[in-house]
């Protein structure tokens, strides 16, 4: 293996998820009209949000952003995934990698805190009504969503520099159709412990954060609405 290593190396082959040559095609248009309906979506969420005044409020501000980083997220992959498949090539340069698994790590990362701030808006919303426009104010919306931006671009940036250090074969193949950062770091000859206890505490951040913020904020909703006594004030906040 250390005949076969290179610090230079210029790029790799993503295996995709078939090999099979007739499979090809449907794996393709599949992927093409999944990715349309996701970006014309959210697309349609955002410009709605944008153009009527009666959805500028935290909560579609919130929904507007996530669509942004959902479409973001999606592009990040899905385009080079399909320009593979239409020129039969496998190969993704060194930097082409690098980058793509930079800008995965930075929108996966803000789409998992923007959910958190989503809940957070929610919990506020039915658990404290009456002060809601006061706590969620434009002010600390746009500071939750920059907070959020910061962290992941932090994270992203500390996970992408790690795997600089690391060295190659001059021939890696990812069985995967994108550079997924632990199958990226997986190929590598050189010792990955470090990158692998910065990446855990990447995964403890990144999920168990979020998640551990969201199931309080929706375990407070759900106990504030079991103590309301009416079937109509019920049904109301659930819907909100």
């Amino acid at each position: 293996m250390e005949a076969d290593n290179d610090t230079g190396i210029s790029e790799f082959l993503l295996l995709g998820l078939s090999e099979e040559p007739e499979l090809q095609p449907i794996i393709f248009r599949f992927f093409l009209c999944m990715y349309l309906i996701t970006v014309l979506g959210n697309l349609l969420i955002i410009l709605a949000v944008s153009s009527d005044t009666h959805l500028h409020t935290p909560m579609y501000f919130f929904l507007a952003t996530l669509s942004f980083a959902d479409i973001c997220f999606t592009s990040t992959t899905i385009p080079k995934m399909l320009w593979n498949i239409q020129t039969q090539s496998q190969v993704i340069t060194y930097a082409g990698c690098l980058t793509q698994m930079y800008f995965f790590l930075i929108f996966g990362g803000w789409d998992d805190f923007l959910l958190t701030v989503m809940a957070y808006d929610r919990f506020v919303a039915i658990c404290h009504p009456l002060h809601y426009t006061v706590i969620m104010n434009p002010r600390l919306c746009g500071l939750l969503v920059l907070v959020s931006w910061v962290i992941s671009v932090l994270n992203s940036l500390l996970q992408s520099l790690m795997v600089l250090r690391l060295s190659f074969r001059t021939k890696v193949e990812i069985p995967h159709f994108f550079c997924e950062f632990n199958q990226v770091v997986g190929q590598a000859c050189s010792d990955t412990f470090l990158n692998n206890m910065v990446m855990y505490f990447g995964i403890v951040l990144l999920g168990g954060a979020p998640l551990a913020g969201i199931l309080y904020s929706y375990s407070k909703i759900v106990s504030s609405i079991c103590r309301i006594s009416s079937a109509q004030g019920k049904y109301k906040a659930f819907s909100t």
